[in-house]
């Protein structure tokens, strides 16, 4: 009787994560369909999408709408393709995520292990930063830089995605670092080490984890901005107003071979990303919050 009840609970279970697993395969087909319908559609030559069907396959492949996005569609009032602001991007992202997470993590460090009075303030008023909606900051932001001399340039908008991220990677550092034996520190004092030696040699090489999440969710937002990079970009404008700039410069037939491989080119350096330490971010997430 019990090998029969054991045989039954079993099928039971096979039969519930197999309708489980259908579910979620079935939500992943939706959720993939706009994907699906990107890269098919930019494939085609244009006939082929405004007088077929969108979800068919390509009768006939090709990879002209892709060379044009990247360096010969009208962006403006010139030719010059999605190429020269897509280097224009990487020129801003990379140093802003690195320099906002090497500060945040040194925040971190300071928050959490050298202590001083008023420190749950800087955290608080630091915490407050990742709150404040990026309209606010818009005018002054438009004063410092035409002050400092940036504006409309790389290094302006390394300065403003700077200033947003340090709030967000110092939260990170700061919750990371917080369970970290402290008593390990005071021994590093003790033998003599100092300030930024303790941070190289002890407390940077565990922050593996949280340094991953920070760069990741930094790259992201800073790759994915449009406002800021359409207000403060002038000529040397980022990917993500390029193409919209795109889109919005197509005049009679509208080319959506072109825009869809567009918006293909400017997903592929995030989508690359998390597909590279896309199983280090969960890790790192848990990681935190175990030690927070």
């Amino acid at each position: 009787m019990s090998a029969v009840t054991q045989d039954t609970s079993v099928s039971t279970g096979r039969v519930t994560r197999a309708f489980i697993y259908l579910v979620l395969i079935l939500f992943a087909l939706f959720y993939l369909l706009p994907l699906y319908v990107m890269v098919v559609n930019s494939l085609k030559p244009l006939p082929e999408i405004t007088g077929g069907n969108m979800m068919a396959l390509p009768r006939e492949w090709t990879l002209e709408a892709w060379g044009s996005a990247w360096s010969t569609a009208q962006i403006g009032v010139s030719p010059t393709g999605l190429k020269p602001y897509f280097l224009n991007s990487i020129m801003m992202v990379v140093p802003a995520v690195a320099l906002s997470t090497m500060i945040g993590a040194m925040n971190g460090y300071i928050l959490t292990k050298w202590r001083f009075r008023g420190d749950v303030w800087v955290f608080g008023l630091m915490l407050f930063s990742c709150f404040i909606p990026f309209q606010i900051v818009l005018i002054p932001m438009a004063r410092v830089l035409g002050m400092l001399g940036l504006a409309g340039s790389v290094p302006g908008l390394i300065l403003v995605h700077l200033v947003y991220g340090i709030g967000f990677s110092t939260l990170y550092f700061r919750n990371y670092y917080a369970a970290f034996p402290t008593e390990l520190v005071r021994a590093a004092q003790i033998d003599g080490a100092g300030f930024f030696r303790i941070f190289w040699r002890i407390l940077l090489p565990v922050s593996g984890p949280i340094a991953v999440v920070t760069i990741i969710w930094q790259f992201t937002n800073i790759w994915n901005d449009f406002l800021f990079g359409a207000s403060f970009g002038g000529v040397n404008q980022p990917m993500t107003v390029a193409l919209n700039n795109l889109v919005q410069s197509s005049t009679g037939v509208k080319e959506y071979n072109v825009h869809f491989a567009g918006a293909i080119l400017a997903a592929l350096p995030t989508l690359f990303v998390y597909i590279v330490a896309g199983r280090y971010f969960v890790r790192g997430l848990m990681a935190g919050s175990v030690k927070g």
